[in-house]
């Protein structure tokens, strides 16, 4: 008796017959794909690391020789097979629980903590930081303590002792200390785009932003306003004694002999340094990244009301406020 082919039989047989020719495309894809990046190398040598191999002959493993032979382009199949055979073979040699000749390694522990003593009492030796250490219960030779230092790069106390990092002069003078930048943002206007400049201030005792001005020509009559209403009696800069700005042109010579007038020291910065005002920096990537970028602006009016209100978030937030 015959046996009677069901419909969903016939959609299956035809489903897996795709799935098959489908497969067979993508596979002859990238085969002609590692054929092109062979000849892009010009016969050279393909050099593997470790972490590759290891994959390489996992994967090559479950296919098999004959398919390897198929579908192996970068390496031979006998070399697969011999990257799966040292990798079965190192996993009995116990090489993983085999000690390194010498002393154990100091504790990750005590390293993280001895360079975290060096670094905030830039003043103390050798000597001193292990008398720390042993006040935590840490026993450590004075040689290890130098020996863990230098590894991570760090000077003896008597030299970092004699320069003042950037770090720590901002952490002593956090109240006192203000800084500004400026960044740039397309607004579409009657003859094409134009370029707006938007300042801001941050108090770095609290992260606190203050969107200063925007305006498509920084000039120095403007920011001579812009000086004027910072240094004002409940400016941003009323009772600030530094306020850190970078090297460009916009921050003239005007605005800040007004700011000293006033009482607030301009820091300038090295040229090309972002990390030593990295705090508006980072604040300036993410109103870009998350607010302006994502809008498109056709008048002064809808990027000052989009700024203002994204400073006005983060505030409510705490996102930019130091804890």
């Amino acid at each position: 008796m015959a046996q009677v082919i069901r419909p969903w039989q016939v959609f299956v047989i035809a489903a897996a017959g795709w799935i098959s020719r489908h497969q067979d495309a993508v596979i002859e894809y990238l085969r002609e794909e590692n054929r092109v990046l062979k000849q892009q190398l010009g016969g050279r040598r393909l050099r593997l690391n470790d972490a590759q191999r290891r994959r390489l002959a996992a994967k090559g493993k479950a296919l098999g020789y004959r398919v390897l032979s198929e579908v192996a382009t970068i390496v031979t199949p006998d070399t697969i097979l011999r990257w799966h055979r040292r990798l079965i073979a190192k996993k009995w040699d116990h090489s993983a629980k085999r000690r390194d000749p010498g002393r154990p390694p100091v504790m990750k522990e005590i390293a993280d903590l001895t360079v975290r003593i060096a670094r905030e009492a830039p003043s103390w030796g050798y000597t001193r930081i292990q008398g720390a250490l042993a006040n935590l219960g840490h026993r450590v030779a004075r040689t290890t303590v130098a020996k863990i230092l230098k590894q991570h790069g760090i000077e003896p106390g008597p030299e970092r002792g004699k320069r003042t990092p950037w770090s720590t002069f901002l952490k002593s003078h956090w109240e006192c200390l203000a800084a500004t930048d400026f960044f740039t943002i397309e607004v579409w206007g009657l003859r094409g785009l134009v370029t707006f400049y938007l300042l801001i201030v941050m108090e770095l005792s609290t992260r606190r932003v203050h969107l200063a001005g925007v305006t498509p020509n920084p000039n120095t009559a403007w920011m001579m306003q812009m000086g004027r209403n910072l240094t004002a009696p409940d400016g941003v800069l009323a009772g600030k004694r530094f306020i850190i700005m970078d090297r460009d042109s916009k921050f003239c010579d005007a605005f800040r002999t007004m700011l000293s007038e006033c009482g607030t020291e301009p820091l300038r910065l090295p040229p090309r340094s972002p990390n030593l005002n990295a705090h508006c920096e980072r604040f300036v990537r993410s109103i870009k990244s998350e607010c302006l970028e994502k809008m498109i602006f056709f008048d002064e009016r809808s990027l000052l009301r989009a700024a203002a209100f994204f400073v006005t978030t983060s505030v409510k937030q705490r996102r930019f406020l130091r804890p």
